[in-house]
């Protein structure tokens, strides 16, 4: 009986392999004819997709007798996003009491802009020079030089569009308060500038966010910059801009305009600069500048260092520049501002800046690595006893005259010049604005997603939501 049993389930079992030896063959047949019919039905296989293999000239026989003529995938223009190697800009013809007149320049009839072909009105000199920047970028637009930018004449062309205002001599000029006045002409400028821009089509549609503004001198535009917000502000520092005002990502710090000249045909060595370290210019400052009378007080017994009060008057230029030239390094301290013109006088006398300014912005450092060709000491340390004046006496000849030599080569970066020049301040801050223009892009397409709830003729945003003083 037992035997029975096991030849019985023996039977079973076989049986049952068998069975599944089957199944297990069937189903490959079925898979195999499957795709041997899916490889066939239009003549090609669809295991590769052929366009995708480098320099494949295979194209479908669906794409080519279904060809949809308006079809994104076939017709899409291509998106650039290569950066245009000239800037576009166009400039509003402003009245002339927003710029020229101010330089007391006098129109010819219905003239906006004078006839720098002939003549170039000359821009006040002494320390209202160090601001000049808007005079020296409207001139070049003026002079259509084609550098880096070109003033092109309808503004749906333009990347940019530049106020020709000149603000900086604006508020040196402007801004005292007259006897039985209760406001300024620098003021009443602001206001007129602020309803003339907010009434240009070129504002409301862009709500002014592709527009470069200069306020250079840290007084000018004090009351428009909170109306005129969203454009590109070209400054000296941030020091008195809130950072949801002015900051690094939407605008651009440009250098001062040196009072010192250049110093060409420069022989001198470590040797032959007596002077270690130069500082001439107020000492006693407000705000961040406390810091000078501070350095004043621990340096003041060095005897190869010069540390004393100095202005533009009496010869000050004069001795300045004598004392740069004579100077090894340069001290370049925080003011009432983190920013000073003296850096650049530094730099154009070749006397090794050492700055001491936490919160400075340099202009063009995305091209200059300044300590290559300056000195950097934090403030905190600066202030310690013996801390300046033996780091300073620790560089040595070689590494001085190295920073010497780099002086030299990237100082006509900080030129400004008419006519311009290729590489030189101009021109630099030009290219500075070029590399914004996708910045400029990217913020007009966000300020447009809910552009259907805005209402038409908008002057100018609100100011941000996160603002502070």
């Amino acid at each position: 009986m037992a035997e029975r049993n096991v030849g019985s389930s023996s039977s079973i079992g076989f049986l049952s392999m068998k069975s599944l030896f089957c199944l297990l063959s069937a189903a490959l047949m079925v898979f195999v004819l499957s795709w041997f019919l899916l490889l066939s039905s239009d003549g090609r296989s669809r295991l590769i997709d052929h366009s995708l293999l480098p320099h494949s000239k295979q194209h479908s026989t669906f794409d080519n007798q279904n060809h949809i003529p308006n079809s994104p995938t076939h017709n899409a223009p291509p998106i650039a996003h290569q950066q245009p190697a000239t800037l576009k800009v166009f400039m509003y013809d402003l009245p002339p009491e927003f710029h020229f007149e101010i330089l007391y320049w006098k129109a010819e009839g219905k003239s906006v802009w004078p006839d720098i072909r002939s003549k170039v009105p000359e821009y006040p000199g002494g320390l209202n020079l160090q601001h000049s920047v808007a005079y020296w970028l409207t001139l070049d637009l003026l002079a259509s030089s084609g550098q880096t930018a070109v003033r092109v004449r309808n503004s749906s062309e333009a990347d940019v569009i530049f106020v020709p205002f000149f603000s900086s001599i604006c508020f040196n000029r402007f801004s005292r308060l007259n006897p039985h006045q209760n406001t300024n002409r620098n003021r009443e400028l602001q206001q007129k500038l602020v309803k003339y821009l907010t009434g240009q089509p070129e504002w409301q549609r862009s709500g002014g966010i592709d527009h470069i503004i200069v306020a250079h001198h840290p007084n000018s535009l004090l009351d428009a910059r909170y109306q005129l917000w969203p454009a590109m502000f070209i400054l000296s520092d941030f020091g008195r801009y809130p950072p949801t005002i002015a900051n690094i990502d939407k605008d651009l710090i440009a250098p001062y305009k040196h009072i010192i000249k250049s110093y060409t045909n420069d022989s001198s060595t470590f040797d032959t600069r007596p002077i270690l370290l130069f500082f001439q210019g107020a000492i006693y400052r407000k705000d961040g500048g406390f810091i000078r009378q501070e350095i004043f007080y621990l340096l003041q017994k060095e005897k190869d260092v010069h540390f004393a009060f100095g202005s533009v008057q009496k010869q000050g230029v004069s001795s300045a520049t004598k004392g740069m030239r004579s100077s090894k390094f340069c001290l370049n301290i925080a003011g009432d501002t983190p920013s000073s013109n003296r850096l650049f006088d530094a730099i154009v006398s070749h006397c090794v800046p050492v700055i001491i300014s936490d919160e400075i912005e340099l202009p063009f450092e995305d091209v200059l690595d300044y300590s290559e060709f300056c000195v950097f000491v934090r403030m905190s340390d600066a202030i310690k006893e013996n801390f300046l004046i033996n780091f300073i006496r620790s560089i040595g000849k070689d590494e001085w005259t190295r920073k010497w030599k780099k002086l030299q080569e990237v100082k006509h970066y900080f030129d400004y010049r008419y006519p311009s020049v290729n590489g030189d301040a101009v021109q630099m801050i030009w290219s500075g604005v070029l590399k914004k223009v996708p910045v400029i892009k990217r913020r007009l397409h966000a300020a447009r997603r809910f552009s259907r709830f805005e209402k038409p003729g908008r002057k100018y945003f609100s100011l941000p939501r996160n603002f502070t003083v």
